[in-house]
């Protein structure tokens, strides 16, 4: 958190992102040059201070997010989008991959009218260039609430990396990653 508190607030914005788990886009945001803080949590569900076993339910309503803090003389939030369109497969409903059910859902969270007209326009660019298969399917809706995941969720692929999720999905979603936005990385 001390990365937060030395940019002055004035620079300070907030995104939050879901792209299906959350060890993988933590994980990949992290690397960005900009960004000062990412907490996995999660939000768009009716109730207060979910658990993770009750979002894996799916009776929830909350997606696995990540909420990202970043230095707008950095980064910008069209620049977020663009990492979050290359990090996960907007195509896919309620899912990425294996990870099946509505938390891993594409999402953004939008935190003011900004933000919601640059997701709109990106998502509606992406599908009329048809630049993916299959529609981007990503849903856009106001931020309500984030809740932090438990501890154990935080910095998962930095302290599991050896875990086999982590070496089969996360680390090539890494790989893939730092290949795309290079010029990009924290140095």
């Amino acid at each position: 958190m001390s990365d937060v508190i030395s940019v002055p607030p004035e620079f300070l914005d907030t995104a939050t992102l879901g792209g299906g788990c959350f060890w993988c886009t933590e994980a990949q945001y992290k690397l960005l040059d900009g960004v000062v803080n990412v907490v996995s949590g999660y939000s768009g569900g009716e109730i207060r201070n979910p658990a993770y076993k009750e979002v894996c339910s799916g009776r929830t309503g909350h997606a696995e997010v990540i909420q990202v803090a970043y230095d707008t003389r950095k980064l910008s939030f069209d620049q977020i989008l663009e990492a979050f369109w290359v990090s996960h497969d907007p195509t896919q409903l309620n899912r990425q991959g294996n990870d099946i059910g509505t938390q891993y859902r594409s999402v953004i969270f939008y935190h003011n009218a900004e933000q919601q007209r640059i997701a709109e326009t990106y998502k509606k660019r992406l599908n009329d260039e048809q630049v993916f298969s299959d529609p981007v399917v990503t849903e856009i809706s106001a931020f309500k609430a984030f809740y932090p995941a438990e501890d154990y969720h935080q910095d998962y692929y930095a302290d599991n990396g050896d875990q086999p999720y982590c070496q089969f999905v996360v680390a090539p979603k890494v790989e893939k990653f730092k290949k795309v936005f290079k010029e990009r990385l924290k140095h």
